[in-house]
């Protein structure tokens, strides 16, 4: 790939505790492999000053979302949301996320769940910002709001997108593109059974990590650097290069993040 290339993570959780020991090389190694943009999501107060130091020390790559993770949605999620609101308030971010429902782990908070994310999706339209939206075993559920809240001024990432060619159709007719990562690439992943039939404009590249790596690291720990794994399979499902998925899905980063 030339050096001109530029690759956007649009999911990666770069303040991770299983960073700790090796942040800044594994942050180097990728932008060395020419993945220079990296988007942020936030997961609850707790983790807020380490994105703002790494937000610090890589001003030039690192973009901060601010939101309230489904699966830290508990008893204190008022306190949380509270928190969002404020840090909404002070500075720049550009996007609400990762927001969402997830009812893999647990369900007893399901309506804590919903009242979060609609919360957080009506912060997004008062300040004109994308959502990114975290779902596991929750579409029904998430469309459902998204139905609900639907509007010209809704728009963002499907982060990890896992489901049917059906549920992408409806997720991208919610002014949603696809974030397709490290699963892509799995055996049983599925979604590299229609992709082909969703047209690029629709997809953008994230690694989730250090979460779901890709083929050959799967069960390993993930990295920036690694979605270029997933680059090469998207090229191979779309049989065009890897330059050509890198610029088409950046170009369609910069469309969401405007940046």
């Amino acid at each position: 790939m030339d050096t001109k290339t530029i690759i956007t993570d649009t999911h990666t959780h770069l303040y991770s505790e299983e960073f700790k020991e090796d942040r800044n090389e594994m942050i180097q190694r990728a932008i060395d492999a020419g993945v220079s943009r990296f988007f942020i999501p936030a997961i609850d107060s707790s983790y807020t000053a380490s994105m703002y130091d790494l937000e610090k020390a890589y001003p030039e790559n690192v973009f901060l979302m601010m939101g309230l993770h489904p699966t830290h949605v508990k008893e204190d999620y008022e306190a949380e949301l509270q928190h969002v609101k404020e840090e909404l308030t002070k500075r720049k971010f550009y996007a609400i996320g990762e927001i969402g429902i997830d009812l893999y782990w647990d369900k007893t908070h399901l309506k804590e769940q919903q009242d979060a994310f609609r919360t957080q999706i009506q912060l997004a339209k008062e300040y004109q910002l994308p959502i990114v939206i975290h779902c596991r075993e929750a579409f029904d559920e998430i469309f459902e709001i998204l139905e609900e809240e639907k509007s010209d001024d809704l728009f963002g990432i499907f982060h990890c997108f896992t489901g049917t060619y059906e549920q992408a159709v409806r997720a991208i007719s919610f002014n949603m593109k696809l974030g397709i990562g490290g699963v892509v690439t799995f055996k049983n992943g599925k979604i590299d059974q229609f992709l082909q039939q969703i047209d690029l404009q629709h997809i953008v590249l994230e690694t989730d990590s250090p979460y779901l790596a890709p083929v050959p690291y799967r069960g390993k720990r993930n990295e920036s650097s690694y979605i270029l794994n997933v680059a090469s399979k998207l090229a191979e499902i779309y049989r065009v290069s890897v330059a050509e998925i890198a610029e088409k899905t950046t170009e369609n980063s910069k469309a969401i993040f405007g940046i």
